[in-house]
């Protein structure tokens, strides 16, 4: 009783599948047979005897074939989406459509000998496959069904025959192993066309991974760009609301201070204090909202943002900013906070007198320049907290630029980062 269960899953267990798979072969005779129609025209209406002819007629239907290759593959990948839900993706550009004066290039490129190897190698070859499939699934019915047709038979033959019973029942049951051995045929072929179809009708492997290296560099751009974006909302919240409000109330505190004059002096002590602390909290929110985004930055460029970072610093610098339009977003935001963070180590670890800040566009290059007259020796490599040269690499690294620093003991220190500019 617990096995009688399994028996009519394990009997349909082979075909599973089997049917999508015949219909994928049936579509793909279907696809091939025109193939083959023009590769045997020349053949059907005459038989070429002449060497020039026989050659014309190899050559011309050949080259039909090739130059209707892209369109044989656009067919093909939509007959292994349809029946086997596969997705093939094609080679992208001049490679899928190459057009009359493009044919020669295309198949002087990878992806189109490819194809042209499916088409006239692996897809008549796979095509044969499908018209065995076909031929058996019909072989298998009718001998398998074969008990049940011979009763239409005159009663006279079935009389003639006393042992036809017995034959038929051999018959049968060669027709159902026939039918069990054609559904697994029928899946193993289809395997066998998918992996030469991905292999000759998609990209390869170099191809598969120059197009998943494009599409991390769009997602990391996204990221970054989708995170800067956030540090300006951030900016902007901070700027209009937190700041605001704390202006308000440190004026508030002022006018408290300067109108009360008869509290008790413990009271004005605690106005003071409040005011002088509302004034730090002010001056620490100004240098957050400048270290998330400056809004200088986004309102004139960073010729404006880098002299108003030279200006807070205790030693002279000089800025130089050459650009004939502004780059994207992003990239000037990372050159801005770049060179922030370069003059902050310059200040606190190179013992410089001076800096200069060169910003300029070579083509599509944005460089930017940091030189002092420090004592010199910061490393790029180093990760301990201090030079911060490892963040700022990271950074740039970010947006698909390089980063160096040459800083000799006893210096100058010269840190070089180049950005990549849209054009």
């Amino acid at each position: 009783m617990h096995i009688t269960p399994w028996l009519p899953a394990l009997a349909r267990r082979p075909f599973r599948g089997a049917g999508r798979a015949t219909a994928f072969h049936a579509a793909g005779v279907a696809v091939q047979c025109g193939v083959l129609l023009v590769l045997g025209l020349p053949w059907i209406y005459f038989v070429p005897t002449a060497l020039w002819a026989v050659t014309a007629a190899v050559l011309a239907p050949v080259g039909a074939v090739v130059l209707a290759a892209p369109a044989l593959s656009r067919a093909q990948r939509d007959r292994f989406r349809r029946r086997l839900q596969v997705v093939i993706p094609g080679p992208e550009g001049a490679a899928e459509r190459p057009g009359p004066r493009g044919v020669v290039g295309w198949l002087r490129s990878a992806a189109g000998r490819r194809q042209v190897r499916y088409h006239l190698l692996t897809g008549p070859l796979a095509s044969l496959g499908g018209v065995l499939v076909l031929v058996l699934w019909a072989a298998g019915a009718a001998a398998s069904s074969v008990l049940v047709w011979i009763w239409l038979l005159p009663r006279a033959w079935r009389m003639d025959h006393p042992g036809y019973t017995t034959t038929a029942a051999y018959v049968t049951a060669a027709g159902l192993a026939l039918l069990y051995g054609t559904a697994w045929l029928a899946k193993g072929l289809a395997q066998l066309d998918t992996r030469a179809a991905r292999a000759l009708l998609g990209p390869s492997r170099e191809e598969e991974l120059t197009r998943r290296v494009a599409d991390l560099a769009d997602s990391r751009a996204g990221v970054v760009d989708a995170a800067d974006a956030e540090r300006r909302r951030i900016e902007r919240d901070l700027h209009d609301g937190a700041q605001q409000r704390l202006v308000s109330l440190a004026v508030n505190l002022g006018l408290a201070r300067a109108t009360l004059g008869d509290v008790p002096d413990d009271v004005r002590k605690v106005i003071e204090e409040a005011h002088r602390e509302a004034k730090e909290a002010i001056a620490e929110l100004n240098d957050l909202v400048r270290g998330l985004h400056p809004a200088v930055l986004e309102d004139r460029g960073l010729d404006a943002a880098l002299s108003g970072v030279a200006a807070r610093l205790p030693i002279p610098v000089r800025v130089a900013v050459d650009l004939p339009r502004r780059p994207a977003p992003t990239i000037e935001a990372v050159a801005y906070f770049v060179v922030s963070e370069a003059l902050t180590n310059v200040v606190k670890h190179a013992c410089a007198s001076r800096a200069d800040v060169t910003v300029e566009r070579i083509g599509e290059t944005l460089l930017v320049v940091v030189a002092d007259d420090g004592v010199g020796g910061a490393e790029l490599a180093a990760t301990t907290e201090g030079t911060g040269l490892a963040g700022l690499a990271k950074r740039v690294a970010s947006v698909d630029g390089t980063m160096s620093c040459r800083s000799p003991a006893g210096g100058p220190t010269i840190v070089t980062v180049e950005l990549p500019c849209a054009p």
